[in-house]
């Protein structure tokens, strides 16, 4: 199916390595240019180069997403660099897994508070796409771990948070163009990635996370990029406030 995304303009935090590396390689795959930033300057040239290798735009930069000011001026500079946003992909985690204050601090820094200034920086941009195109989006990468717990974290909690601000967000820009929805992964595995490192360090806490996966594996990144750029594209144009879980049926709620 061709998502008719030739020469579509993206923006990604969060694109080095594991689902937002995924999602920005199937949206090069997909014909549209990228920017993206992350923290690992190396990290950034190498993801550069491999997409731009892909015959389409792209610009890598080393950016704190915690750094509102400097997250709001990349953003402003990635849209001129591109000519524009049709896409905003907000990914970048703290991965703050704890309970403790400083874990709380980081994951609303970042998650949510990342997600948040993301979406006003890009928001014009965005409303200027919908005007030429007849449509825009917004993708937010939230958790599984929002539906279900075995504890009470800043991870889940802040995940939660960005399912509604995205619901909020939709209801607003519906009328200027712009769509907004959430991907809830499960557990995703990559290398260097949570899951690789707690199979490393704790196999025990890793075989029991992949024993509640009913179809006995976790995830690929892919598997959640794919799904994330249909949304982005306009063969999903009717689609907006919607949380999409991908997580092989983990979570045992039934949402009605």
């Amino acid at each position: 199916m061709d998502l008719g995304m030739q020469g579509r303009k993206a923006v990604i935090t969060g694109a080095t390595r594991g689902i937002g590396r995924a999602i920005a390689e199937t949206l090069a795959d997909a014909g549209a240019d990228v920017a993206f930033c992350a923290r690992d300057l190396q990290q950034v040239q190498t993801t550069v180069q491999a997409l731009k290798s892909k015959g389409v735009q792209a610009f890598g930069a080393r950016v704190d997403v915690a750094d509102g000011q400097a997250l709001k001026a990349w953003i402003a500079e990635a849209g001129r660099q591109l000519g524009g946003i049709d896409i905003l992909v907000s990914n970048a985690s703290a991965l703050a897994m704890g309970n403790g204050e400083q874990d709380w601090s980081d994951s609303v820094a970042v998650d949510l508070m990342g997600a948040v200034r993301s979406v006003e920086a890009a928001s014009p941009l965005l409303e200027q796409a919908a005007a030429r195109h007849g449509d825009a989006c917004v993708i937010i990468i939230s958790s599984a771990a929002a539906a279900e717990t075995d504890y009470e974290t800043s991870y889940g909690a802040v995940k939660a948070a960005l399912i509604h601000f995205a619901k909020g967000a939709a209801r607003r820009l519906a009328l200027k163009g712009v769509r907004v929805n959430v991907v809830s992964p499960g557990t995703v595995y990559f290398k260097d990635g949570f899951w690789h490192k707690v199979e490393q360090h704790m196999p025990d806490m890793y075989q029991a996370w992949l024993a509640r996966n009913p179809m006995g594996r976790m995830a690929r990144p892919e598997e959640v990029a794919q799904t994330a750029v249909f949304l982005a594209s306009p063969r999903s144009s009717f689609t907006s406030g919607a949380n999409i879980v991908i997580d092989g049926a983990l979570t045992v709620r039934v949402n009605y």
